[in-house]
């Protein structure tokens, strides 16, 4: 026993200078990937480890479908809502027990009503709901939604809390921007596919008034989730620290005359320097018939609105879809049209690019335009089936096409992004150098203003101007700060580079 103890110690003290001239030549990030793939056979392990990395940004978040159940339920109960018992479709008060609608708050006491609930309200056992995972995914909305009304800085404050102790800092939540007052309006004017016609009409009839008040309650709700959070005060919420941006989302399953006006006021919106809607986004089902049957039309509005507001941003919901969900015929353009025809900059989803017409192409056509994909791995499996090696993840990285991990609706898939970022992992084979490569394509393609702070955003070669700071990670010298305080965008990526210092110099 002493013999193998003596052997063992040498080995050891000769393996020291060895493992230290090993460690001397890879970089913190290169020990940080090997200690990630040593976990990769745990997975809670490997949670924990990609809780705790830094993330960047979540571009893709609708900030209803964020929210969870449980705070939908709280929310109706306090606001005296009722539910009907077979249906869970939320109404207002009074409540008729005869008519099998019993107020909200009897969950609170009710186990039973209160789990059927929070399965009504997200896809939580979806698989025992009598729906497809497609169908109980967008069916939760219709349930749910009367619990949002009146609960904005709740919802943005849910959602910041959470995205912060994910080690995200930023995010573009999708919101409803003046919709009543651009519906009414809407109505008032009409439609007969006279864009310029329209446009007249709609700014002339006072759309700017759907705009102001589009302003108002976004500030007011920012106001209240500073209130929730309380920032500013020594007992701040983390979830004070990620920055918010706003992007306008359009119905798309609605009339043509309330889709423009909606486009209209997202543009206004996005195009105003103090705002902070930053783009314009079309929402719903895009296989519901109205959708399908509009898509070209809608992408001639964007194609129209597009040069007029040149500022505003767009980012598309596109190829949100899978074979036998529609006819062939309805894959082969979406993607397409939406970067050609409605000046995408930035799509969501694409899970169908490989049922375009000639997809080799269109794969090169968007890494050549620089198109950023936002891949939501949760609500691609629930909502379209489509998982592991069906989903096209790995082919849009072979043909170089930028893509980030986003949530969608992560309230109604009951994940976060640590749950996305995982499933990239396990499902798709990633390695921490590949997540790291998608926060820090997050942030490029963020509708921040200014400059970004990479030179070369495929290899991350910083600017000049913080090339040296950046190896030390302080930004001392007086061009790097300068550079810094006069554009958004790369302040945010110092940030997140700052942050993977200090994550990966524990391994």
């Amino acid at each position: 026993m002493t013999g193998i103890l003596a052997l063992t110690l040498s080995a050891l003290v000769l393996a020291t200078p060895l493992q230290a001239q090993s460690n001397k030549r890879s970089t913190p990030a290169e020990r940080t990937a090997a200690y990630f793939e040593s976990l990769r056979k745990t997975p809670p392990q490997l949670f924990a480890f990609l809780k705790l990395m830094p993330k960047g940004g979540d571009l893709h978040n609708h900030l209803t479908g964020s929210v969870y159940a449980e705070s939908l339920i709280q929310w109706s109960a306090n606001s005296g809502l009722c539910v009907h018992q077979i249906t869970f479709v939320l109404s207002a008060p009074p409540c008729d027990s005869h008519a099998s609608k019993v107020p909200v708050s009897n969950a609170l006491t009710n186990p039973i009503l209160y789990r059927e609930l929070v399965d009504a309200f997200s896809t939580r056992n979806w698989q025992y709901s009598g729906e497809s995972g497609h169908d109980d995914f967008f069916d939760s909305f219709a349930r749910s939604n009367l619990a949002t009304t009146g609960h904005l800085g709740p919802m943005i404050a849910e959602v910041a809390s959470r995205a912060a102790r994910g080690n995200v800092i930023y995010l573009e939540l999708m919101v409803t921007t003046g919709g009543n007052i651009s519906g009414r309006l809407a109505d008032e004017v009409g439609w007969n596919d006279n864009f310029d016609d329209t446009l007249r009409k709609l700014k002339s009839g006072g759309i700017s008034n759907a705009v102001v008040a589009a302003s108002e309650t976004l500030r007011d709700g920012e106001e209240e989730k500073n209130r929730i959070l309380k920032c500013g005060t020594q007992q701040a919420d983390p979830g004070c620290s990620v920055t918010i941006r706003y992007i306008s989302q359009v119905a798309r399953a609605d009339t043509l005359s309330h889709v423009f006006a909606q486009m209209l006021t997202g543009f206004e919106l996005a195009s105003d320097p103090n705002s902070k809607v930053v783009a314009v986004n079309l929402v719903q089902p895009e296989d519901w018939l109205i959708s399908m049957q509009n898509f070209s039309a809608q992408m001639d509005m964007l194609n129209f609105l597009h040069p007029l507001y040149p500022k505003a941003h767009i980012a598309l919901h596109a190829g949100e879809l899978a074979p036998g969900m529609v006819p062939p015929e309805w894959l082969r353009f979406h993607i397409r049209d939406s970067v050609v025809k409605g000046h995408a900059e930035r799509l969501g989803h694409a899970v169908s690019v490989m049922y375009e017409d000639n997809p080799f192409e269109l794969l090169k056509e968007l890494a050549r335009r620089n198109i950023m994909i936002e891949i939501c791995l949760s609500s691609a499996e629930r909502i379209l089936g489509t998982k592991g090696q069906d989903h096209p993840l790995a082919t849009y990285l072979q043909f170089g096409v930028p893509v980030a991990l986003a949530t969608d609706d992560e309230g109604v898939s009951r994940s976060e992004m640590t749950r996305e970022y995982l499933k990239a992992a396990q499902d798709h084979g990633l390695g921490y150098l590949q997540l790291k490569t998608m926060a820090r394509t997050s942030l490029q393609f963020a509708f921040l203003s200014g400059a970004s702070l990479w030179q070369d955003a495929k290899r991350f070669l910083p600017v000049a101007a913080c090339a040296k700071d950046l190896n030390t990670g302080n930004a001392t010298s007086v061009g790097c700060k300068r550079f810094l305080e006069t554009s958004e965008k790369a302040a945010m990526q110092w940030k997140l580079e700052q942050a993977f210092q200090k994550f990966e110099s524990q391994y």
